[in-house]
């Protein structure tokens, strides 16, 4: 009998830990959903709560399951993957200091997982996820001011080998730099015809800081779609709204070829001495690369998503 009872406590622990069972006998639970007291009712309190506690049970160590390359304590990566993107949808419906502290709180969940059970594959998916997410320059949920809190933990943790934690730590200076919030570096540059500017000596309520190339086929979608908005050209001429279109290589023959393509109304311009890219005033990882100041310079808006630019635009009717 004892064998018995041993031989089925056997069996239990196979089933909920991170073991090599064959998947054949495995069944997948659901992404376990978040339930809101019944006592929160307003449509902002209900993500605040969700921002907060979306990852509880799924890291809850109490009860670690089953992991493989295809499953993720218990959950099938594609809706693990589909969690987080529901997550970043929270997130979006709170304020940039909540969602911080929300991915700087995922952080802690994964790593508490990973003390636990060292062969659980959580850690790594989510980090992952978070990379790919928020920090892939091709990703439209980018978003460096989220990636910062996640990306610095990575710096500082033992389960990162120190070279991967050197290389982490660069990516949270890069990330630090021109956080949303914070005024913006200024630069000089110089247009077509010579003549000397600054970020700082441009004088509009809000400011579109475009980082493009000539050639470019994304830029130019940019360009053609602000160049084609009546209330955008209307912005520019009332002096609402100034769009700095800079260019920060060197092939400035090419980009003398194109200028025909920048709209006269915008400030199109090149650094003269390179300063922005061999100095790194801005992180500019990938082009297009899109920022929205206000009339102080401060950052609204850092290598944001044109999508998300677009919508901002239309909000202000």
């Amino acid at each position: 009998m004892m064998k018995r009872r041993l031989a089925i406590l056997a069996l239990i622990f196979a089933a909920v830990s991170c073991g090599q069972r064959q998947e054949s006998t495995f069944h997948p639970r659901p992404f376990p959903q978040v339930s809101v007291p019944a006592m929160v009712t307003d449509p902002a309190e209900a993500a605040s709560y969700y921002a907060g506690h979306f990852w509880d049970e799924f890291t809850d160590t109490a009860g670690l399951y089953y992991c493989d390359s295809s499953i993720v304590n218990g959950v099938r990566v594609a809706d693990v993957e589909q969690a987080y993107a529901n997550y970043l949808a929270f997130l979006d419906m709170v304020d940039l200091d909540e969602a911080v502290k929300s991915v700087e709180n995922l952080f802690m969940q994964v790593s508490a997982v990973e003390a636990k059970d060292t062969s659980s594959n959580v850690f790594e998916e989510i980090t992952r996820l978070t990379q790919l997410y928020l920090y892939d320059p091709n990703s439209p949920y980018r978003n460096e001011d989220l990636y910062l809190p996640f990306v610095t933990g990575l710096s500082r943790s033992s389960f990162v080998p120190e070279s991967g934690r050197a290389a982490y730590s660069y990516d949270a200076r890069m990330c630090s730099l021109n956080k949303v919030g914070t005024r913006a570096a200024d630069f000089v540059f110089s247009d077509k015809n010579g003549k000397s500017y600054s970020l700082y000596g441009i004088k509009a309520e809000y400011t579109i800081l475009f980082f493009s190339n000539p050639g470019c086929a994304a830029c130019k979608e940019i360009i053609d779609a602000l160049n084609a908005d009546e209330r955008v050209r209307k912005s520019i001429s009332d002096g609402t709204l100034a769009v700095l279109n800079i260019y920060i290589d060197e092939d400035l023959a090419g980009w003398y070829k194109y200028m025909p393509v920048y709209p006269d109304d915008w400030y199109n311009g090149y650094d003269p001495n390179l300063v922005i890219r061999n100095d790194v005033l801005y992180n500019v990882r990938a082009i297009p690369s899109l920022y929205l100041l206000d009339r102080d310079k401060v950052v609204m808006m850092k290598d944001a998503p044109q999508e998300k630019l677009f919508y901002w635009l239309d909000r202000q009717g």
